[in-house]
């Protein structure tokens, strides 16, 4: 018997009438009640929490188990028992994007579905369409989002924007090609030609040279950064920058391809780290060498495999097996991800270098994260005016009470309280941002007072502490990496991921050189995930001298990356793919870039070949 009042007369169940909530997992008429709509267990998340806490991305899709109630499908029992053309929506968001696709195309609707089905189908297959178009055919609809990479979530989030086929809209899109391989990014940029061809206007912020030799329009701004910058260079198109002698960015454009300096040669066959079997995720039990003392990069479309392998496989084995030299547990762990690791006993330590703040607090800053600020707090110690007064470094520091502001504590702003609106922060009046009290601002070294010295940019301060090494040296770095523009004291919740990876960089190159930690003298692993991120094709070439200069110093470092400069500029490649996701995870080429280029035949080498050819 059915019922036309969505009840049962023999069990006496009554459903409420279909709402698009019904099949949201981030709704409470959706989700399943035992899991929130997580389709995990997670220790202490509620129906108070959005799943966007920081707790919950580390967590959340990774250790906990799945959902008995659900089996990981997050919708309760009555959304998983509708089912349209013979499938439920959970089964539907199982599929990938590929066959998600098909399975559109294979629908035989009636008359009637047909006209009901007619617009939100068109939009589904448009922005699958999209998505297989950036390549990201692969990805099962239900992917979790902290098991992205960086380049997909990009392309996720352009697809989410652009995949409408909206016309007469003016797109504004900051760096799109971010995480992208030079293969992906072409797509990407025929997507966003096909956009303007529609009748709409797409304004780029980009460093990407493939994008900006496309570019109908140019405008260059600079010519320099922070205070040096912020005047129109050129204007028009690529011929006109080319032309022009103060733009930075033609100049880079004009520069011969290639390697700047000859390969290093392979290490001997005993200087090799070897890692056997690798068949975690989409990996393929691969077998891989990395040759020690080099630079050596990773590269493969995006979901190839490459952060599985650098990042879960090599750092997390490499961090447990070098944390049991230096403390011996009697339980020897298992390689996770693997079947083993060898060659790793000359290395010291591992250190993975990535693009998370290096900071929290207005309180970290570029002279305190590179260890600067001792330093320079002893040397205003060291004067007359000090000395007189009995101070001590510590007088110097805003992190104590002593010299810094009372008012502000040191932080050089105060918080208002604007109720039901953010706080608000305002420089403080008191100390007008500097941090200290009048009477400690009265010391002064060279002309400035300590306050002073927090707003100079790092490219002023080198050349106002050129006499002394230990505070020169690390701002001369900096300035070598295109930082000289940030100021000393500049908050670090206010840089960016790039400004914040190069801080580190130099942090750990002026260790390297100065032996500071005592680390030095036996060699180091570095693990870089897309250093390049954020980098005018200038801070590229800077990039790249550093990068040598830690070679240099006896270390190792393995990058990922998808700039073909610093692909160029690499020791020893190690090609992965040939695609994303189950096609991918396989080791395609190993070798110099120019064997790889002239020998290989993945996306990989075509776009080398392309870059040598100068296309």
């Amino acid at each position: 018997a059915y019922s036309s009042a969505r009840a049962c007369p023999s069990c006496g169940r009554a459903f409420a009438e279909p709402d698009p909530r019904l099949f949201s997992y981030n709704a409470r008429q959706g989700w399943c009640p035992r899991c929130l709509g997580t389709g995990r267990l997670l220790k202490g998340f509620d129906a108070e929490q959005s799943g966007e806490e920081a707790a919950w991305s580390e967590e959340g899709f990774g250790t906990a188990a799945p959902c008995p109630e659900c089996q990981g499908a997050r919708l309760n029992p009555e959304a998983r028992a509708v089912r349209f053309q013979g499938r439920g929506i959970a089964e539907f968001s199982a599929l990938s994007v590929d066959d998600a696709r098909a399975a559109l195309d294979g629908f035989a609707l009636s008359e009637r579905e047909r006209a009901i089905g007619a617009e939100p189908l068109a939009e589904i297959r448009a922005r699958l369409d999209f998505l297989i178009e950036v390549g990201l055919g692969y990805l099962s609809l239900d992917r979790a989002a902290p098991s992205l990479s960086g380049g997909e979530a990009q392309r996720i989030r352009l697809a989410a924007q652009l995949g409408s086929n909206l016309q007469g809209v003016c797109y504004v899109l900051d760096e799109p090609t971010i995480g992208l391989h030079p293969r992906d990014n072409r797509r990407l940029l025929d997507s966003l030609h096909r956009l303007e061809a529609q009748g709409n206007t797409i304004l780029v912020v980009e460093h990407d040279e493939e994008t900006i030799r496309r570019a109908e329009h140019l405008i260059d701004l600079g010519p320099g950064a922070g205070v040096h910058g912020g005047r129109l260079v050129a204007e028009g198109r690529l011929a006109d920058l080319l032309a022009n002698p103060e733009s930075v960015t033609g100049r880079a454009l004009a520069r011969p391809r290639g390697r700047a300096q000859p390969a290093r040669p392979c290490p001997a066959s005993g200087d090799w780290l070897r890692i056997r079997g690798a068949r975690l995720h989409n990996l393929h039990d691969l077998d891989v060498r990395l040759p020690l003392g080099r630079l050596v990069v990773v590269t493969g479309v995006s979901g190839s495999g490459k952060s599985s392998l650098v990042r879960e496989v090599l750092g997390a084995n490499l961090a447990r097996v070098l944390g049991e030299v230096r403390a011996p547990s009697k339980t020897k762990a298992h390689w996770v991800g693997c079947r083993s690791l060898s060659g790793w006993e000359p290395l010291s330590r591992l250190l993975e270098v990535d693009q998370s703040p290096i900071g929290k607090t207005p309180r970290s800053c570029p002279a305190t994260y590179v260890g600067i600020w001792d330093a320079i707090r002893r040397l205003y110690a060291a004067t007359e005016e000090a000395r007189i007064q009995g101070w001590g470094p510590a007088r110097f520091s805003f992190n104590t009470p002593g010299g810094r502001c009372p008012a502000c504590e040191g932080q050089g702003v105060q918080r208002l309280d604007m109720s039901f609106l953010p706080e608000a922060r305002l420089t403080c009046e008191q100390c007008g941002g500097s941090r200290f009290d009048r009477e400690t601002r009265a010391v002064r070294y060279l002309g400035l007072d300590i306050g002073a010295v927090l707003a100079l940019s790092i490219e002023e301060a080198a050349a106002h502490f050129a006499a002394h090494p230990a505070i020169a040296r690390p701002l001369e770095l900096l300035r070598d990496l295109g930082l000289g523009y940030l100021t000393l004291g500049q908050p670090s919740p206010t840089l960016s991921g790039g400004e914040a990876q190069r801080l580190k960089l130099v942090t750990e190159l002026a260790r390297a050189r100065t032996g500071r930690d005592g680390l030095s003298a036996r060699p180091t692993l570095y693990l870089l995930d897309e250093p390049s991120v954020g980098l005018h094709m200038a801070d590229v070439e800077r990039l790249i001298a550093v990068l040598h200069r830690l070679v240099e110093a006896g270390h190792s470092l393995v990058v990922i990356e998808h700039d073909l400069d610093i692909i160029a500029a690499a020791d020893w490649l190690i090609d992965l793919g040939p695609e994303g996701g189950a096609a991918g995870g396989r080791l395609i080429a190993e070798g110099p870039p120019e064997t790889l280029a002239a020998q290989a035949d993945s996306a990989t080498a075509e776009a080398l070949r392309d870059y040598y050819a100068g296309r």
